[in-house]
């Protein structure tokens, strides 16, 4: 990353979530050059807060998201500690469950 010092210049900012710059406090949005030493800084609005892909399911093996288009998508946990498995069957066996747990619980919440 290259930075610069502009001295001695002119800052106009366009902010929606204040009137004045505060101190300590990050901006999002555009900074454009209008002259030599004119600057425009436009503060750009975010579309929404809302999460994005919130968990609907969240257990030791997986997790479950809601997209934004209504659908599921089911989602493997990282697997930490591969030596505490006994076996690949009591792994498979605990995604099942929790599958078979999660999906339950969105049938019945959807009424399908």
């Amino acid at each position: 990353m290259k930075s610069n010092v502009n001295l001695c210049v002119t800052l106009k900012t366009h902010l929606f979530s204040s009137v004045l710059l505060t101190l300590n406090r990050p901006y999002t949005g555009v900074l454009r050059r209008n002259g030599l030493d004119h600057f425009d800084f436009v503060e750009t609005l975010r579309i929404c807060s809302c999460k994005r892909n919130p968990h609907v399911f969240s257990g030791h093996y997986i997790t479950i998201t809601r997209r934004d288009d209504g659908s599921y998508r089911p989602n493997l946990r990282a697997m930490k500690d591969c030596h505490s498995l006994n076996s690949a069957e009591e792994y498979a066996s605990g995604v099942y469950k929790e599958l078979i747990k999660a999906l339950s619980g969105l049938v019945e919440k959807n009424g399908n």
